[in-house]
C-alpha cells in the first residue's frame, strides 16, 4: 500500500493536485522527504513534490501520483523517462557562481587591463586614455556585491568609442599609405629609366601594397639600408675617381701651356739667332751662335718628348679612369636591377613583371596575341612540412629552371609571392599556351626534383588568359587567377583556359 507521506505535506498536495496552485516551498519539500527512508517512500515523495510544481511538471506529478498509488511501476518509469527527457536533459548547467575571490581577481585583471594596456595604446587620444584611467580607478573601489550597472555601461561606452577610434585611425592610414605611393608614382615618373632610384621606390611601393607586417617592414628596412650603403660606396668611388680625372687634365693643360710658352720664347730666341748669323762677321762667331741654336733645339725636343710622354701616360690614365668609371655605374645598375629579380629564384619579381608587361604592351598590335598564365605549385604547404622551407625554396628553384629551360627565350617568368608565378607569352595564342603549359607539366613529371636523396614531384595548375584588347594588366591577371582556381577545384596538376 502507498506510504503515508509528511502531514503538512499531504495538507500542501491536497491544496495543490494537479500543480496548478503555487509552487511547494522548501519547508514543504524538507518535511516531504524527511520519512523518505525506503524506495518506496522516496518514489512517493518525489511523485509529491513533482506534483506540487507549476504547470506541466506539476501535472508529470500527477502521473507519477497515480502509477505510484497504483504500484504501476513501468507507467512510473515512463513518466519519470519523459521528465528527464523533455525537462532535466535539456536544462543548461550554468557555471557555479565566482567566489569572492575569484572575483576580486577578475576585478583586477580587468583594471589592468583597462588603466594600464588599453591607456596605453590610446595615448595619441588624451580623452579617450583618460576615460580608461578613470574607469580603472572606479573599478578598483569596486567589491563583489556591489551593483555593476553603471560600470557596465561606462565600459561598453568605451568599448564602442574605441572601435570608432580603430576604424577612423585605419582610414587615415590608409590614405597616408595612398599619399605615400602617389608621392612615389610621381618621384619614379621624373626619374632617368635607368636611375637606380627605381629599384628602391619599387620595392617600398611592393611593401605598401601588401600586408603591413612588423617583419615585412624591417626586412625592407635592412635590405634599404644594405643597398644604401652599397650605392653610397660606388657614387663615392665615382666621385673620386671623377675628381681625379678633372686633376690629371688640369695638370696636363698647364703642362701644354707651359711648353706653349716655351715654344714661343724658342720662336724669339731663333729670330734673334738669325739677325746675329746675318750681322757675323767671322766663322768663329758663327760657330759660336750655331752651338747655341742646337743647345736651344736640344732643349725644346726634350720638352717635346717629355709633352709627349705625359700625352701618353695622361691618354692612358683617361682611358683606365674611365673603365673604372663604367664598371662603378654598372655596379649602380646591377645594384638597381637586383630589386627587379626575386632573391630566392633569380626570376623576375613584381616590379620587374610590370615593367616588362608595359613593355610588351607597348609593342603589342591587334594581330599580336598575348597570353599570361598564372601558375600556383600544388599542395606546397604540405611539401614545406614534409621536406622543410629548404625543401620550400628548393621546389621553387626548381620550377623556374625546368620553365626556362622548357619554354621560350622572350617569354617572361614573374614570381609573385609564395608559391605563386605568373608567366608572360608574347605572339602566342591560346591553344599554344594550353599545349606549352602542357609541356612545361610533362617535363616537370620526368625531372623531378632531388632534395637530400629524395625524389619530389612538383606539379602545378595554372590558369591561362588571352589578352584582350587595350586590357589592363589586373583585369588579365584576375581572369587568369579565376582560371587558375578553377583547375584546383577540378583536381589539381591541370591547366584551364580562361573564358572570353
Amino acid at each position: 500500500m502507498p506510504a503515508p507521506t509528511a502531514p503538512n505535506a499531504t495538507s500542501r498536495m491536497r491544496d495543490a493536485p494537479d500543480g496548478s496552485g503555487g509552487a511547494i516551498d522548501s519547508r514543504a519539500l524538507v518535511a516531504l522527504f524527511a520519512g523518505a527512508d525506503d524506495p518506496q517512500q522516496l518514489l512517493s515523495a518525489f511523485a509529491d513534490g513533482v506534483a506540487g510544481l507549476h504547470d506541466e511538471l506539476g501535472s508529470l506529478g500527477g502521473y507519477l501520483q497515480s502509477a505510484r498509488r497504483s504500484e504501476d511501476w513501468p507507467a512510473y518509469g515512463r513518466a519519470m523517462r519523459q521528465l528527464i527527457d523533455k525537462y532535466i536533459r535539456t536544462v543548461e548547467l550554468d557555471a557555479p557562481p565566482p567566489t569572492d575571490a575569484q572575483a576580486l581577481r577578475l576585478r583586477d585583471l580587468l583594471r589592468h587591463a583597462v588603466g594600464s594596456a588599453l591607456a596605453g595604446l590610446l595615448r595619441s587620444e588624451p580623452a579617450l586614455a583618460d576615460e580608461a584611467i578613470a574607469l580603472a580607478a572606479d573599478l578598483r573601489g569596486w567589491t563583489p556585491g556591489q551593483d555593476l550597472d553603471a560600470l557596465s555601461r561606462r565600459i561598453t561606452d568605451l568599448c564602442h568609442r574605441v572601435g570608432v577610434h580603430g576604424q577612423d585611425a585605419e582610414e587615415h592610414v590608409s590614405l597616408l599609405l595612398g599619399l605615400f605611393d602617389l608621392l612615389l608614382e610621381n618621384i619614379g615618373e621624373l626619374l632617368d629609366e635607368k636611375s637606380w632610384l627605381h629599384g628602391q621606390i619599387g620595392q617600398i611601393r611592393s611593401l605598401l601594397s601588401g600586408p603591413l607586417s612588423r617583419s615585412a617592414i624591417e626586412g625592407a628596412r635592412t635590405e634599404l639600408r644594405q643597398m644604401l650603403y652599397r650605392q653610397t660606396l660606388l657614387k663615392t668611388g665615382i666621385d673620386e675617381s671623377r675628381t681625379a680625372m678633372r686633376a690629371m687634365m688640369g695638370t696636363f693643360v698647364e703642362s701644354l701651356d707651359g711648353m706653349a710658352a716655351q715654344t714661343g720664347e724658342y720662336q724669339d730666341r731663333l729670330t734673334g739667332h738669325a739677325v746675329r748669323i746675318r750681322e757675323a762677321r767671322s766663322i768663329g762667331e758663327l760657330n759660336g751662335l750655331l752651338d747655341t741654336v742646337l743647345e736651344d733645339t736640344g732643349h725644346i725636343q726634350a720638352r717635346a718628348v717629355r709633352a709627349r710622354d705625359d700625352l701618353v701616360a695622361a691618354r692612358r690614365e683617361l682611358e683606365e679612369s674611365e673603365r673604372r668609371l663604367a664598371q662603378m655605374e654598372q655596379k649602380l645598375s646591377d645594384a638597381a636591377g637586383l630589386a627587379r629579380e626575386d632573391e630566392l629564384t633569380g626570376c623576375l619579381n613584381r616590379r620587374g613583371f610590370d615593367e616588362a608587361f608595359a613593355h610588351e604592351t607597348a609593342r603589342a598590335r591587334e594581330d599580336r596575341p598575348l597570353c599570361m598564365a598564372l601558375v600556383d605549385l600544388d599542395d606546397f604547404r604540405r611539401l614545406n612540412a614534409v621536406h622543410g622551407h629548404l625543401g620550400g625554396d628548393a621546389a621553387l628553384r626548381h620550377f623556374v629552371d625546368i620553365a626556362r629551360l622548357t619554354l621560350r627565350d622572350h617569354d617572361v617568368i614573374g614570381r609573385f609571392g609564395g608559391e605563386e608565378f605568373v608567366i608572360l607569352m608574347p605572339a602566342m595564342t591560346l591553344p599554344h599556351a594550353l599545349a606549352a603549359m602542357a609541356g612545361l607539366r610533362t617535363v616537370l613529371s620526368r625531372r623531378p626534383l632531388v632534395q637530400e636523396n629524395a625524389r619530389i614531384p612538383v606539379t602545378f595548375s595554372a590558369g591561362i588568359a588571352l589578352r584582350r584588347p587595350s586590357e589592363s594588366f589586373e583585369s588579365l591577371l584576375k581572369r587568369a587567377d579565376q582560371a587558375m582556381y578553377q583547375a584546383k577545384r577540378a583536381g589539381k596538376d591541370r591547366s584551364v583556359a580562361a573564358s572570353g
